[in-house]
């Protein structure tokens, strides 16, 4: 260790999310965040392959390869060369379960020419729910007695969000896909893949974090679910067993050696480690310095929410209405829990939608209104904060629901819908934006009481992400709502931070990742703490709120028969 002192290593953390990838480059000894890149993904940003109204989201490879190229050039053009050239490892974080179709030689088949305009031969982003039927169909035969329960690991339900049921409901869509794709591979576990040459199916290293929460691996039954039971899903996946996965490994693992012609695209040194991939909100908790009992909430356009725990306390229990308890899928030692919500910011964002559409309109043809519009998309939610902030929840208040994406825990269920109520002729534009950010923060404390009361133990609640930085409103009204502490991490880039404490240990700088994260993880920035005054109006929202969801929820059961009988 002692040559890193006068010449430290450094690392590069990559993580990609739902609009852009950021590369950031720390040094792996003092976990100084030295310089960051950001790239948007071109194709993505004008719309294509995305059908919003049928909830169809899918993302071009190419579009990661360029943005990722970009953002690791623009981080390294900000140090000197000595810097970029003691880069030792790579570790990368993505959004999850975003899969793709691969040939037998492990290409995604969007980079093929045949394939390159054709959106389901691209990577199917989490957010796309067009496979909710498939989703059904799998919860039917988990629970229908024939098979094992599949679902028993990750919270009892599987969701369209997930990894088989995209690949059923695609390949059912696509005949051309269907028999072009060799195997299905998620986005976290391609891109180390891709960057050490590794891509070809039998050279491929598994993440246990995608594995594990979303195509149903546990060593119970012997990794991967029974062919029988894929086949069941849909005769498309008939022999797709054999041809996926036997092994899995956590981040402390190295996937493979950057390339040489990466090396040279992103102006690295060849041969350095490239750890194995995991979801973002999974390395966001380890970037987060969180440990057993630290509940860390990622809050973004959705929130994903890891709480770790001691998996031989856990033992053969099995936690309800999440999506996964793996040990292992963020820190190696410790079985993480994770649970979220469809919808945080996504919500705040369509409100501000739906305010903006006559400004908009007018801007296309008024210049004056293009300005007024020009000023307002950047000042209209905090506007909106501000004066929410001086608004007093009353009897007559609006309450909200905050399910506009349907619902991730507890127990998913996405054919459900936002909703507000108690709306009369005084509501105003703040109330409601009051209204929907307290249903966010309603959303949040459900999921800390579903794990507190199945005996998982909260400690600390700590907040990443967007959000969690820039909105104190928000913020507060999460520590009110749930009525506790949180805890909010300094630094602005946790899921990429905690890629880079894994590249540090893939690169041999430390032995583990608690021992990385000693040196390297985010310190905590400020603590909002729960306004005990409004104590008792929290909890009777909240009771209210729990109350417009259970009549939701019926609603919801009874179109649905409907439209079944």
């Amino acid at each position: 260790m002692n040559h890193l002192a006068t010449h430290p290593a450094h690392v590069i953390g990559l993580d990609f999310g739902s609009d852009s990838v950021r590369a950031l480059l720390v040094n792996a000894v003092s976990g100084e965040e030295v310089a960051s890149g950001v790239t948007y993904y071109p194709r993505w940003m004008e719309g294509l392959y995305n059908e919003p109204e049928q909830s169809q989201f899918r993302h071009h490879p190419q579009d990661y390869i360029d943005a990722m190229t970009q953002a690791v050039r623009e981080a390294l053009e900000q140090v000197p060369v000595e810097i970029a050239q003691s880069v030792v490892g790579i570790g990368v974080d993505t959004t999850g379960s975003t899969p793709a179709p691969v040939d037998a030689q492990g290409n995604v088949l969007a980079l093929l020419p045949e394939f390159a305009q054709n959106p389901n031969a691209m990577f199917i982003l989490w957010k796309d729910h067009t496979s909710v039927s498939k989703a059904e169909l799998i919860n039917e035969l988990a629970h229908g007695g024939e098979f094992i329960d599949y679902t028993k690991y990750i919270g009892g339900i599987y969701s369209s969000e997930w990894f088989w049921a995209k690949a059923a409901w695609v390949s059912e869509q696509d005949d051309q896909v269907a028999k072009a794709a060799h195997s299905w591979v998620e986005l976290c576990d391609w891109i180390p893949a891709l960057l050490s040459g590794n891509e070809h199916p039998s050279k491929f290293r598994h993440g246990i974090c995608a594995a594990g929460h979303k195509a149903m691996w546990h060593d119970s039954w012997g990794g991967l679910p029974d062919q029988k039971f894929l086949s069941a899903i849909s005769p498309t996946l008939d022999g797709i067993r054999e041809r996926m996965f036997d092994e899995v490994y956590t981040s402390e693992d190295v996937a493979g050696f950057l390339t040489q012609e990466w090396a040279e695209k992103l102006g690295l040194p060849a041969g350095l480690a490239v750890a194995v991939g995991e979801f973002d909100c999974h390395m966001g908790a380890v970037g987060a310095g969180a440990g057993e009992h630290d509940l860390v909430k990622v809050i973004g356009t959705s929130t994903c929410d890891i709480l770790m725990v001691d998996a031989d306390k856990v033992g053969d229990r099995t936690i309800h209405g999440i999506c996964g308890q793996v040990k292992g899928s963020a820190l190696p030692s410790l079985m993480a829990l994770e649970a979220g919500q469809s919808a945080f910011g996504d919500v705040y964002a369509w409100y501000k939608r739906v305010l903006m559409w006559p400004i908009q309109a007018l801007a296309k043809t008024n210049t004056d209104a293009a300005k007024v519009m020009e000023q307002l998309d950047k000042s209209i939610v905090p506007m909106l904060a501000e004066a929410a902030q001086q608004y007093a929840f009353n009897d007559n208040s609006p309450l909200a629901m905050d399910w506009h994406n349907g619902r991730r825990t507890p127990y998913a269920n996405q054919r459900l819908k936002g909703a507000v109520t108690d709306l009369n002729l005084g509501s105003t534009a703040p109330a409601m934006f009051a209204a929907l950010v307290e249903s966010t923060a309603h959303g949040a404390k459900a999921i800390v009481d579903c794990f507190v009361d199945q005996g998982m133990d909260v400690e600390r609640v700590i907040a990443i992400g967007g959000i969690s930085q820039k909105s104190p409103y928000v913020m507060q009204m999460c520590a009110d709502v749930i009525g506790r502490d949180i805890a909010v991490a300094s630094s602005e880039q946790c899921c990429a931070l905690g890629a880079a404490i894994f590249a540090a240990v893939a690169a041999g700088v430390y032995e583990d990742a608690q021992q990385a994260q000693k040196a390297m993880a985010s310190p905590i920035s400020q603590v909002y703490q729960p306004n005990a005054a409004a104590k008792v109006l929290r909890e009777q929202r909240y009771a209210d709120y729990r109350e417009l969801g259970q009549h939701l929820e019926q609603i919801s059961e009874m179109e649905r028969e409907h439209h079944h009988g």
